[in-house]
């Protein structure tokens, strides 16, 4: 992903503070999401990155609740279940008048609630009083908004910046103004419910008197307005509330429900299908998984797309999104200030202030090598999974436009492999997944010249190739068919001629500028294994390699393995350990027959999943080997959730059962399929299967897992391939 401030040639996040020091409380909803520290208030020390976001832009920097005077006592405080509501729990401490203790501390208790919907923050606080006596409080909130754009949150140093409006206050009601330089009106609209006693600047007071046993409520919306955006009136804090519960409820009712013999597995599955829910914006064109929160709330191609595929088998309706999404933004022309060729699939979109005057590259940015591939293989994939051929025609000549791009400015010096070099003077260096600055180099540690071919694009590339041919079978066109199919043979041919290493065991990273390999081992080369371009030889090769100490931790395998020249197990991607990557690797190790190594892989991120908070798999961690007594070891500035770590798991469990899907085919494969011994059974429930369901019980043995239809609806084939 692009990081913010540049570094050499990096877009890069600084970091000041880890933010596992503030333990943030994330809600989110379309392109709104908020960090609030654990007492529910926002206080921008640190990193700096608390506040309530809307479209890249801090609406709020700054909440705090008061009574008489001082902070609340926390008691405690959780994101609930469905990832739409933060509650957290209050006490006063002992509140003192001329030197005596008026209120012991414990008397009043303070409920505070706050979710998000159509672009406002809503907060209900309720005060209840548990003492003997009637007490007078004076409560307080104090507000402030920097309408700070989020490339400066992450650390861009801007040399100018708007015009802030001063304040307005009115009986109900806080107005915070600015006007950015891209023109644009933004307004803080902050109302309060029942009337504050008074104003002081930007800090609201009530003078509350509370009779034993007696409750007092306090409502407070904020809305994110932005000139010449049409939103509807604010709603009150129950209509919101209900309207948000209905939308996840909607989003959720027609996915797979999955549940096990163990609870902390479940746990963590629950956790994950919640945040896929929380990322998940409803765009025109569909539901889209943002990539992650703080710093990518917003479309990215090439996580979309894998997130989308790690989580088809359960919702294919995610990767209908991703796919409409991604064909009606694909660039239609070459603009190098945004590295945008004909064909070519999105790397991100942004709508904040800094997007908007050019500042930053990200308004509608291209620079990606991999996402134009997965896109062609995810639109194979979903048509396997549902059938859907209508869909596939509208998005037909995407297809064909994104597999002309692979062949001519993918390949733009026709030597068969597709590379990258930005045109950007802005844009990002490394191109790939991993797009550090410093990711991609040869065995010595020097950095790879440009134009470079990566590994696993070629992997995309030849799955793309495969899954069109599929698609043009389909739609009727056998000719083309053929041409890609064979296409694809020779790209394999060619790969495991300039690729494969057998000193490090894997495929090279990549082929520099110059076509020299880089030989480093790294986790790029199991994405290999999960698109089929490798030889079932040096899979096997691999399966030992991945598995070996220089890889894996036992939480994960590593991005670069132990011994390599810039391994840093603290570093973004020189050594840590990314969920999604893993996943990746365990689908490709199952596919090859290695479903034991792939269980393992599974086995060491559920066990990473039972230290970290909310049983929720951060972007990535730190890649230190597993120590006896201790848990994995928290990346300072890491996403937390992001879409690609939670889908994870979904993908890990199908990559262990071996499961299929084949719509067309009215058919459920399960190819050898395990279980690891801690998960004694699973049941799918509503796997649909186009206008079809089943539910399915599977049960772990020794060798193997037993598979019963418990109930179907439709003609779907359940089959098992011991």
């Amino acid at each position: 992903m692009s990081d913010s401030i540049r570094i050499g040639d990096q877009w890069y996040v600084a970091a000041t503070a880890a933010r596992a020091e503030e333990s943030p409380q994330v809600v989110k909803s379309d392109d709104t999401f908020a960090l609030f520290n654990r007492f529910g208030d926002i206080q921008t020390w640190g990193t700096g990155e608390q506040g309530l976001y809307h479209e890249d832009t801090r609406f709020l920097s700054h909440l705090s609740l008061g009574i008489n005077g001082v902070r609340p006592m926390f008691l405690g405080a959780t994101v609930k279940e469905g990832n739409n509501l933060l509650i957290v729990e209050l006490m006063n401490p002992d509140l003192m008048v001329d030197g005596r203790v008026a209120v012991p501390k414990g008397e009043v208790h303070i409920f505070r609630a706050k979710l998000l919907w159509d672009g406002a923050c809503y907060e209900h606080i309720r005060l209840s009083h548990h003492g003997l006596e009637p007490i007078r409080l004076e409560v307080s909130m104090r507000f402030e908004a920097d309408f700070v754009d989020l490339f400066e949150v992450r650390g861009a140093v801007r040399d100018k910046r708007g015009e802030r409006m001063a304040p307005e206050t009115h009986r109900d009601e806080l107005v915070f103004g600015y006007r950015g330089l891209d023109n644009r009106h933004r307004a803080s609209r902050i109302r309060l419910s029942p009337d504050p006693t008074m104003w002081t600047g930007s800090e609201a007071r009530y003078a509350i008197d509370l009779q034993p046993h007696q409750d007092v409520h306090l409502y407070c919306t904020v809305c994110c307005e932005i000139e010449g955006q049409t939103r509807s009136a604010p709603l009150d804090y129950d209509t919101a509330y209900h309207c948000n519960s209905e939308a996840r409820e909607k989003m959720q009712s027609t996915q797979c429900r999955i549940e096990t013999s163990n609870p902390l597995m479940d746990l963590w599955l629950d956790r994950s299908s919640s945040d896929l829910a929380m990322l998940t914006s409803d765009l025109a064109t569909g539901p889209y998984p943002y990539a992650g929160v703080p710093w990518y709330s917003t479309t990215f191609g090439r996580d979309g797309l894998i997130t989308a595929r790690e989580y088809l088998w359960v919702d294919p309706s995610l990767a209908r999104g991703v796919l409409a999404c991604l064909a009606a933004t694909q660039a239609t022309m070459e603009e190098p200030e945004r590295d945008a060729e004909p064909g070519k699939i999105l790397h991100e979109a942004r709508k904040c202030e800094m997007a908007h005057t050019g500042e930053v590259p990200f308004g509608r940015y291209y620079g990606t090598v991999d996402a134009t591939p997965l896109f062609v293989a995810l639109a194979g994939a979903y048509y396997r999974r549902t059938g859907d051929l209508d869909f596939i025609r509208a998005i037909w000549p995407n297809v064909l436009a994104a597999l002309n791009w692979i062949d001519h400015y993918g390949d733009c010096d026709g030597d068969g492999f597709v590379e990258y070099a930005r045109r950007s003077k802005q844009g990002l260096v490394q191109q790939g997944w991993k797009d550090s600055h410093d990711s991609i180099f040869h065995a010595d540690g020097r950095m790879a010249d440009a134009p470079i071919a990566l590994c696993e694009v070629q992997a995309y590339v030849y799955e793309a190739k495969q899954m069109a041919a599929h698609l043009a079978a389909a739609l009727n066109e056998a000719a083309f068919a053929s041409k890609l199919l064979e296409e694809a043979s020779t790209l394999k041919q060619k790969f495991q001629a300039q690729f494969w290493c057998e000193e490090i065991g894997c495929y090279a990273v990549a082929l520099d500028g110059h076509k020299k390999p880089c030989r480093v081992a790294t986790s790029n080369a199991g994405h290999a294994l999960w698109t089929g371009i490798a030889s079932r030889e040096h899979a096997a090769r691999m399966a030992e390699t991945f598995i070996g100490a220089k890889f894996f931790t036992g939480w994960g395998i590593r991005t670069v393995a132990t011994g390599q020249a810039r391994y840093n197990p603290m570093s973004y991607h020189n050594g840590s350990i990314w969920p999604h990557d893993n996943a990746l690797i365990a689908a490709g190790l199952a596919h090859y027959g290695h479903t034991e190594a792939s269980m393992r892989i599974l086995s060491g991120l559920f066990d990473a999943s039972l230290h970290f908070n909310q049983h929720r798999l951060p972007e990535l961690f730190c890649g230190f080997p597993r120590r006896e007594g201790e848990g994995p070891t928290l990346y300072p500035v890491a996403c937390s959730p992001q879409a690609w770590a939670a889908a994870a798991v979904f993908a890990m469990l199908q990559s262990c059962l071996g499961l299929e899907i084949d719509a067309p085919g009215a058919a459920i494969s399960f190819h050898a399929p395990r279980l690891p011994e801690y998960i004694q059974w699973v049941q799918l429930r509503d796997l649909r299967v186009g206008a079809g369901s089943v539910d399915l019980l599977l049960q772990r043995y020794d060798n193997n897992v037993g598979v019963e239809v418990t109930r179907k609806k439709g003609q779907i084939a359940v089959r098992v391939d011991v």
